[in-house]
């Protein structure tokens, strides 16, 4: 039903993606796709927009029950409407949550490598990251190191927690049993965790992801969850989430956080773009959920023959590839700098999500089979002249 071979020109767009880089230049870097929104998405902004009065807007109950639906039919959760806070994002939810749950100075416990944006919310808020690494299996997939975990959370100066799930970059989608872990040692020690749920929608077909707060009675009483259709949908700049507490008294500190700084009022757009995204989308969702696949397929036996020196990490979600560089370098962020200028290529240098990311790279899959392969052989070709210099 949805054409995602053909993707417009954005250049010119204001789009961060691409206004940042050169004409002739692919960027493959910060994720979000290059697909236009589901035609029924932007049939409801049209509609919204037709009217011509753009005034304040309230929250209506179709919001609230469209998140609830989507949440109970495809991931298997009931949540409650009354958990449910608007936010303008998922970001600035976390922003707030880390500047009100915490005081200047304590330690925000983050498992590396993980999405920078992260780090971004610790720093500027007064706050220090206590990355916990991630291990690897022989395979090369990542997995959760629960003795670092309980040290961390032991520490008195921690006592929050920012959860990826699944997660960005590695495309992990955590199993039910070691988030229930988590929960426990979270509780145990006194510990909130934030979990940023925003790549959910993104699994490999077959694959679904474990909402935190089901994991167990416990988890839904130590979390604050961040929910949005903007990553799934590709509508980011639409600014449009959900903040999810099912406790009422940490509910009420979170809502009180939010409107106090005055991210919880939803812009006109926001509440039925959502609404249409949820009620509607799901449709465009299964065929874009089919073809990142068979991107990522596509580019695993690309890389496969044409840079088998680069190894791609197991994953199960994201439209995000990371790739494990360490057989031709340990510094990425030089990689990427040279990939550009010989090639035009623009990736994500992996050191800024801390961790062992320093040896690897981010690719964005989200992109038309065309530009994919273009891409792919820019990458390749610039692997190659690293490799000869």
């Amino acid at each position: 039903m949805y054409d995602f071979d053909n993707v417009p020109g954005r250049f010119g767009t204001g789009s961060l993606k691409w206004d940042e880089c050169k004409p002739g230049e692919l960027p493959l870097w910060v994720a979000d796709m290059d697909f236009p929104a589901a035609p029924e998405i932007r049939a409801a902004i049209e509609e919204r927009a037709a009217h011509g009065v753009f005034g304040y807007n309230i929250l209506p109950d179709r919001w609230a029950g469209a998140y609830i639906r989507w949440w109970r039919e495809r991931h298997g959760f009931a949540l409650e409407p009354e958990w449910l806070i608007f936010c303008a994002g998922v970001v600035p939810a976390i922003s707030t949550c880390v500047r009100k749950l915490t005081t200047p100075a304590e330690k925000v416990i983050v498992e590396t490598p993980v999405y920078n944006i992260f780090f971004n919310s610790i720093l500027n808020n007064g706050r220090a990251p206590l990355e916990v690494p991630l291990r690897r299996d022989g395979d090369g997939r990542y997995y959760r190191d629960f003795e670092a975990l309980e040290r961390a959370m032991a520490d008195p100066q921690a006592s929050l927690m920012i959860l990826c799930n699944p997660h960005n970059p590695v495309g992990r989608i955590w199993p039910r049993e070691e988030l229930a872990r988590v929960g426990e040692l979270a509780k145990k020690h006194g510990v909130t965790v934030i979990s940023d749920e925003i790549h959910c929608d993104l699994t490999d077909p077959g694959s679904a992801y474990v909402p935190f707060a089901s994991a167990s009675e416990t988890c839904r009483e130590v979390s604050v969850t961040c929910l949005a259709p903007t990553k799934a949908f590709n509508i980011a700049g639409i600014q449009t989430a959900a903040v999810s507490v099912p406790e009422p008294h940490l509910r009420h500190r979170v809502w009180r956080a939010l409107n106090t700084d005055e991210v919880a009022e939803p812009n006109t757009f926001a509440v039925p773009a959502a609404v249409a995204a949820f009620e509607k989308g799901g449709p465009w969702l299964d065929e874009l959920r089919t073809y990142v696949f068979q991107n990522k397929r596509f580019a695993l036996e690309t890389l496969r023959d044409g840079a088998p020196e680069i190894s791609v990490t197991p994953s199960e979600a994201t439209y995000l590839l990371w790739l494990d560089c360490s057989r031709v370098t340990e510094d990425t962020d030089a990689l990427c700098q040279f990939i550009r200028a010989k090639t035009g290529l623009v990736l994500s240098p992996g050191g800024q999500f801390g961790g062992d990311g320093r040896r690897f790279i981010r690719l964005n899959l989200a992109t038309s089979r065309a530009r994919l392969t273009d891409a792919l052989g820019r990458f390749v070709r610039g692997v190659k002249l690293w490799e000869e210099k």
